[in-house]
């Protein structure tokens, strides 16, 4: 039996990788006060179809959407948005109006031609800064998120910034260039002239040669910005500055998401190939309004996870933790009393393996030089009666009896001492 496609298993070996780079996340967002929040895979599809807007891919084309036995409407959620700004409404966090920083890291669906980076099923880790309109917002969120990739030493990657303004803006601005294109609507590809009647500014997002020639001609988006939007955008420029981070200016840069406003930005590396957007994110100041809530102005990304692990499956250990001790036992008293040894093991917080293959003791010994542990421990009747357990080294075969109201003495000072 296969999976589906689209979807992969995470196995022993890889996964090391996937807790290391939560590890990594929970370090650095916890630090700037972030706190981890998990929402449900489950929504009803009415909030995406509001926050996401019913023009974009995700919605159209992409969402996993069908009715529960309830005769719900419900999608598996295809980004983490939309689900925290959900979450914040209906657990009524904006009650003492204080800034929320909250972080994700979970699955997410949308059905898409896998390839590579972008799978059907795929996760993504995300930061949400809820409550601030201060571009000082803007700047802490961007400023995390290269964090977390030099925490990892990722290099060559490069950051690209934009202001889409307001909605009033941008809805001027749209009659600009919808004007503009219509003169070139049949040199434009399939999916943009189907944009040019439905949402035009993500045409600017194509990746079609022949349409980015004809947008070289457009009008720009920055010509309609007001002061306040310009204002906004030269602060966050001014403080990339200031922090000698490097960036550059894409006056095409959308994102594919109708809720954002003001900053819009991705994080791309060229290791990925065409899929090259590594992190992408922006402001989203009338989102929370949108589906319900009060205005409540926010600004956050999120991070492929697959794409993150193609980068760096060299830079990160993938070694499953081995045990250091094997555990033998021989005879049904000594099935039972081993239980009591393994929560001595446990105490101490040293890595074991107990034997449950229920072979002989020489080939239980034999399992137990293959297992890469350092050291056996026997349990049989000879110990049981003798009060103590045998151990033996199995690199050298030397072996020793422990007493056993000393084995925890024992074990702390090799754990100390030689397995260290």
């Amino acid at each position: 039996m296969e999976t589906l496609r689209g979807v992969k298993d995470i196995l022993p070996g890889e996964i090391e990788k996937w807790q290391q780079l939560y590890d990594i996340a929970y370090d650095i967002l916890s630090k700037a006060n972030y706190i981890e929040i998990r929402t449900p895979v489950l929504e009803n599809t009415e909030l995406f179809k509001r926050s996401i807007g019913n023009f974009t891919d995700i919605v159209n084309k992409e969402m996993y959407s069908f009715e529960d036995q309830g005769n719900r409407n419900v999608t598996l959620r295809p980004e983490g948005t939309a689900s925290v700004a959900r979450a914040f409404i209906s657990n009524k966090m904006y009650i003492n109006n204080n800034i929320h920083r909250l972080w994700y890291l979970g699955p997410m669906f949308r059905y898409e031609r896998p390839q590579k980076g972008r799978q059907r099923q795929f996760h993504q880790l995300g930061i949400e800064c809820i409550g601030s309109n201060s571009p000082i917002a803007d700047i802490e969120v961007i400023r995390l998120a290269l964090k977390i990739l030099n925490q990892l030493n990722i290099k060559g990657y490069k950051l690209e910034i934009n202001s889409i303004g307001s909605l009033e803006e941008r809805t001027e601005y749209q009659e600009k260039l919808v004007n503009y294109l219509t003169k070139y609507e049949d040199d434009l590809d399939i999916d943009s002239k189907k944009r040019l009647k439905t949402n035009p500014i993500r045409i600017l997002d194509s990746k079609i040669q022949r349409t980015q020639k004809i947008l070289l001609g457009a009008p720009k988006l920055k010509d309609v910005l007001k002061t306040e939007s310009l204002n906004h955008f030269n602060y966050i420029c001014e403080s990339l500055n200031y922090l000698n981070i490097p960036y550059e200016i894409n006056n095409n840069l959308v994102r594919g998401l109708d809720y954002y406003n003001y900053t819009a930005f991705e994080i791309k590396i060229n290791q990925l190939g065409s899929q090259n957007t590594l992190c992408g994110g922006g402001r989203y100041d009338k989102l929370i309004e949108q589906i319900g809530g009060p205005s409540t102005p926010s600004v956050g990304w999120a991070i492929g996870i697959e794409r993150l692990i193609i980068i760096i499956k060299n830079l990160l250990n993938d070694k499953i933790e081995k045990p250091e001790i094997y555990l033998i036992t021989e005879g049904k008293l000594a099935k039972q009393k081993v239980w009591h040894i393994i929560e001595i093991i446990e105490e101490c917080q040293i890595c074991f393996e107990l034997d449950l293959n229920e072979k002989n003791l020489k080939k239980q010994v034999k399992k137990a030089s293959n297992s890469n542990a350092k050291i056996c421990c026997i349990l049989g009747e000879d110990e049981i009666k003798n009060n103590h357990i045998t151990v033996k080294w199995l690199k050298t075969g030397q072996q020793e009896q422990v007493i056993l109201y000393q084995f925890k003495a024992y074990l702390k000072y090799i754990k100390n001492s030689v397995f260290n």
